[in-house]
């Protein structure tokens, strides 16, 4: 019995004594096993990522979440088109305004009455555009939010038929017929334009794209918006006023620029994916100069509209107004770089914003 303790006490002694051959210890880089005089290192190799997709913008907070949504949303809807269309409907109100005790309250109302739906429908107009234009906006605009990843695709999803779905209703709570029909052909020929199915996707045809901004402009903002002022909210007859004539005659001139211009900057993707338009057919300087020519018809009209008006102060201020905006027009369009996508750009927004100084200057008329 006493051997066999002692046997075992033996044996644990032996456990706590470091083995000869095998030895552990801490080196540089890592652990070194040391065993029968050979070494081993091992070492963390970091493994690279896999993931290639972008990751969605997730902010930390709340208040930075929010803020981030809205500019982003802010800039999905172009919002040098809404700031157009918003001054159209200034312009086509104060065209059916008889006298000054007509701006009143009510008024100011119906011009948010045409505000609200039809900011909601040009949302979806923009945001369905850009979903089924996603793969081109990734050549020619990847500064968008859906292409740039500011927006998933789920959420533009969202974000359009929510539009929709509120447009409509709130144009139903209003109750103007001028107002529905003029928000439904909106609705209609833009669905038209973008989406992709039998008969449809009419941006295609660079003949269906011309006609569908020009219908749009020409006819269905200044017509719906000037007849809900003047029968729904004024309560008055729905005639044809000679200013509202040389409102439609100057939008058909310029939409039918804006129209054929839109694609010069576009022209890499469209050719890309099999868009025909104007400017992959006749070439972008030959196309930039038929729309830059039109721009300046149009501003004539204008000329000549200011010039028929009763009030000398409102002859000298359109003639004179509308005779510079030509004239600077036609100026800067000598220094475009066609060659540079930014530089036509640039020139696109001047047409925008000679566009909303052109609709204020008529609805002086």
């Amino acid at each position: 019995m006493q051997q066999r303790k002692i046997q075992i006490e033996y044996n644990l002694s032996r456990l706590k004594q470091p083995s000869i051959n095998n030895e552990l210890k801490s080196g540089e880089g890592g652990f070194i096993y040391k065993e029968n005089d050979k070494k081993y290192i091992p070492k963390a190799i970091p493994k690279e990522s896999f993931a290639s997709e972008p990751r969605p913008y997730q902010p930390k907070h709340v208040v930075a979440s929010v803020k981030h949504f809205f500019v982003t949303l802010f800039w999905f809807c172009y919002p040098y088109t809404m700031f157009g269309r918003i001054l159209c409907t200034i312009s086509a109100s104060l065209l059916a305004v008889e006298r000054l005790s007509d701006i009143s309250p009510l008024f100011f109302i119906g011009i948010l009455q045409i505000l609200l739906p039809f900011t909601l429908i040009d949302l979806y107009v923009n945001g369905v555009n850009q979903l089924y234009d996603l793969e081109i906006d990734k050549i020619n605009k990847p500064f968008l939010p859906l292409p740039s990843g500011a927006f998933s695709f789920k959420t533009g999803v969202i974000v359009t038929a929510s539009s929709a779905i509120l447009g409509f209703f709130t144009s139903y709570m209003i109750g103007s017929w001028p107002l529905f029909w003029g928000l439904l052909f909106f609705f209609l020929i833009w669905s038209g334009y973008s989406i992709k199915g039998p008969l449809l996707r009419w941006k295609k045809n660079p003949l269906l794209a011309a006609i569908c901004i020009f219908s749009t402009m020409t006819f269905i903002f200044p017509l719906s918006f000037f007849y809900h002022m003047k029968t729904f909210v004024l309560k008055k007859a729905g005639v044809f006023p000679k200013p509202l004539m040389f409102s439609v005659v100057f939008m058909s001139l310029y939409s039918l620029g804006i129209s054929l211009f839109k694609d010069i900057p576009d022209i890499e993707g469209d050719k890309a994916f099999g868009i025909e338009s104007f400017s992959t057919r006749l070439g972008q300087k030959r196309v930039f100069w038929i729309c830059v020519s039109i721009f300046e018809s149009a501003f004539g009209v204008a000329f000549l509209a200011g010039l028929s008006s009763p009030f000398l102060w409102v002859k000298i201020l359109t003639g004179l107004g509308n005779a510079i905006l030509g004239s600077i027009l036609w100026y800067r369009a000598k220094f475009v770089n066609l060659n540079d996508r930014a530089s036509i750009r640039s020139y696109y927004m001047l047409i925008w914003k000679h566009l909303l100084t052109g609709i204020k200057e008529l609805s002086l008329k």
